[in-house]
């Protein structure tokens, strides 16, 4: 649990946002069917920090929700 726990956290939170913009600005930057695919693939990290969750705690056997691990 000690992933989940990193990942609800502010870094982890900040981490998932800042992934998640990275990945938007590099799918507008390249344009195209790939790189429009990759930005709306970005938009899950950077929701997923916003609204703390993390889709990955689930396999760790933690909560999908952030709050419920605080």
């Amino acid at each position: 649990m000690g992933f989940a726990h990193l990942m609800a956290g502010v870094a982890g939170r900040a981490v998932r946002i800042l992934a998640g913009l990275i990945l938007i600005g590099i799918g507008l930057y390249f344009q195209g069917t790939w790189g429009y695919l990759i930005a709306v693939v970005g938009v899950v990290p950077a929701l997923a920090g916003i609204f703390n969750f993390c889709l990955l705690s689930p396999v760790f056997g933690a909560p999908l929700s952030g709050r419920r691990l605080a």
